[in-house]
């Protein structure tokens, strides 16, 4: 059995190894997608989130920041969970399937101008990549995908694949917390 203690140490090494390689291999990305949220915000735009589990709690969090504030006071930026609607998550898994639950709601909602970001760590979650595939069906909207590593589906759909360069789920979502906050904070600034 592994001591606490050694658990604290390599967990905490590997979390500084993967943010390293994170800020060499997706700083670029982080820039740009925060410039699509921008921009999108900037024309009337809206920034939509969604995933599932840590990632639903991500997608949250993301649209409170736009919608609240991060740092600053200032107006409320648009943004949306698509995780939230306990009513529209149910009916459309109980009449189309689970697999629908963000592709409606991107259907609904999303207009050209839009920013539309599908969380999954391992970029093959079949709710996330119907979602961003009827993102890319509409014309004039921008794809954002935060992965891990592999990025697959979810990558291959995206206008921006944020792809943190590790296998490990916790040190997946760890990045996606910081790029998350970074795109907040970069929109605020250039919006407050």
């Amino acid at each position: 059995m592994t001591a606490p203690a050694d658990t604290i140490e390599s967990t905490i090494a590997e979390h500084l190894r993967v943010v390293e390689a994170f800020r060499t291999s997706c700083s670029g990305t982080i820039e740009a997608i925060a410039e699509a949220c921008i921009e999108a915000v900037r024309n009337g735009g809206k920034v939509c989130f969604f995933g599932n589990g840590g990632s639903a709690a991500d997608a949250q969090h993301f649209a409170a920041e736009f919608v609240v504030r991060f740092v600053r006071n200032r107006k409320a930026l648009p943004s949306i969970a698509f995780t939230t609607d306990t009513s529209i998550l149910t009916a459309c898994a109980n009449d189309f399937g689970y697999d629908d639950v963000f592709a409606r709601q991107v259907e609904a909602l999303c207009r050209p101008g839009d920013v539309v970001v599908g969380i999954s760590t391992s970029g093959t979650s079949a709710n996330v990549v119907r979602g961003l595939e009827a993102a890319r069906a509409i014309d004039g909207v921008v794809t954002v995908a935060f992965t891990g590593e592999k990025g697959a589906r979810c990558a291959e759909l995206a206008d921006h694949a944020l792809c943190v360069p590790s296998p490990i789920t916790a040190r997946v979502q760890e990045c996606h917390l910081i790029a998350g906050h970074l795109i907040c904070d970069l929109a605020e600034e250039a919006l407050a």
